[in-house]
């Protein structure tokens, strides 16, 4: 459980160092080096946590380890969450204002003394929490760890399908139009016949849901002569995907041996069609293993789409992506609604009342993931009274 921690902290890392250099400022003088360490660190850490998990149960030491890491970890949380809050009310502070006139601080204009000193705050609290973890790390050398693959890792990446009964599908109703609007939009302005579309978020953030959401709308059915679904996960494995597109456009993969000879079935098969491709769950960012598809499904009618959900934002770029869409957490209520469709299945309005109270402090755990909200919800369906 402790890579669910990790996990995330690790894609924040990762995030908020991209956003930094994308809009090129540097809110937190010299924490490059800093945030490399961590996230190196947090990496080697995480190699070995599947074999932590299971040692703890028998070894004290191990536990206590892990108690260590957690706390560190949730420090690391705090320190980035300070950091999002001080790079907003920076942006804010950028902002123009014709009226007023505008003085200068090395890259940054008018940034009050309260700001410098959070600044600094950050990259202090930033410097501490990395010599914990290399003491962390540091000492989980000594318990000679094997390193295993994530079970967790491998139960994200179950084989998605394009099935899902529309009406259950909780909140998340902005975002289901704005998808839907682009998926339908047929702008004269598109460079290319077919516009890739990217829905971007954390794992376990429910973009796989809402790609289900729009392949099953009916507007969307009738706006599209074919549409294909497609998990992708990793590896990105270009001749099963090849044989998985084939398959759904129709055809058969029986006499097609080559990855050339289904490339060339693909394009041949969409010419002058208009099509939905979704792309479920793609991690590459390798342009020269996305370069043939992209060849052969570029002869598809003006107006068709590809959707592609993926946890990282550098894949929608490699992919050139028209519009990115980034997915957000589920507010709380959403996201009690979502838990209690699971945990409260079947139950008696009194014992649900009685369990309305735990369940808001269960659902805060979850941080707005919808997958952890209908995880927990489901370990929990069966479970008849607080104590349990």
């Amino acid at each position: 459980m402790v890579d669910a921690i990790v996990s995330p902290l690790l894609e924040q890392l990762i995030s908020i160092s991209y956003e930094e250099a994308k809009q090129q400022v540097r809110l937190v003088i010299g924490v490059k080096k800093q945030v490399k360490k961590l996230t190196s660190n947090l990496r080697a850490i995480q190699a070995v946590l599947n074999d932590a998990e299971q040692r703890q149960v028998k070894e004290k030491s191990v536990r206590l380890w892990l108690d260590q890491l957690k706390e560190a970890s949730y420090d690391m949380e705090d320190a980035l969450d300070e950091w999002i809050t001080a790079r907003l009310k920076l942006r804010i502070d950028q902002a123009p204002a014709p009226k007023k006139p505008v003085c200068s601080f090395l890259v940054s204009p008018c940034i009050g003394v309260k700001q410098v000193f959070l600044r600094r705050d950050i990259a202090q609290k930033i410097k501490e929490i990395n010599e914990n973890l290399d003491d962390i790390a540091r000492q989980k050398d000594m318990f000679n760890f094997n390193v295993i693959r994530s079970t967790t890792e491998k139960s994200e990446r179950i084989q998605s399908t394009s099935l899902i009964i529309v009406s259950e599908v909780r909140g998340r109703d902005e975002e289901k139009n704005i998808l839907k609007s682009r998926l339908l939009c047929e702008s004269s302005e598109q460079h290319n016949a077919v516009q890739i579309i990217s829905l971007v978020g954390m794992g376990g953030i429910g973009k796989t849901t809402l790609a289900q959401f729009a392949y099953n709308d009916k507007d969307v059915i009738d706006s599209f002569e074919k549409r294909i679904w497609v998990c992708v996960s990793d590896p990105f494995d270009e001749f099963r995907i090849a044989k998985a597109i084939v398959e759904d456009l129709g055809g058969s993969v029986r006499d097609l041996g080559e990855f050339n000879s289904l490339i060339k079935h693909i394009h041949e098969s969409i010419s002058g069609k208009r099509f939905l491709l979704v792309l479920d769950d793609v991690w590459t960012e390798d342009y020269n293993k996305w370069e043939p598809f992209r060849y052969s499904l570029m002869n598809g009618l003006h107006g068709s789409k590809i959707l592609v959900t993926t946890r990282k934002e550098t894949v929608a770029h490699m992919m050139e992506s028209a519009d990115v869409i980034s997915i957000k957490e589920l507010s709380e209520q959403e996201c009690l609604s979502l838990f209690k469709r699971f945990a409260f299945a079947n139950r008696p309005l009194s014992e649900c009342e009685k369990l309305e109270e735990i369940s808001r402090k269960i659902v805060g755990k979850c941080k707005g993931l919808p997958l952890a909200a209908k995880t927990l919800g489901s370990l929990l369906r069966f479970k008849r009274n607080r104590e349990e």
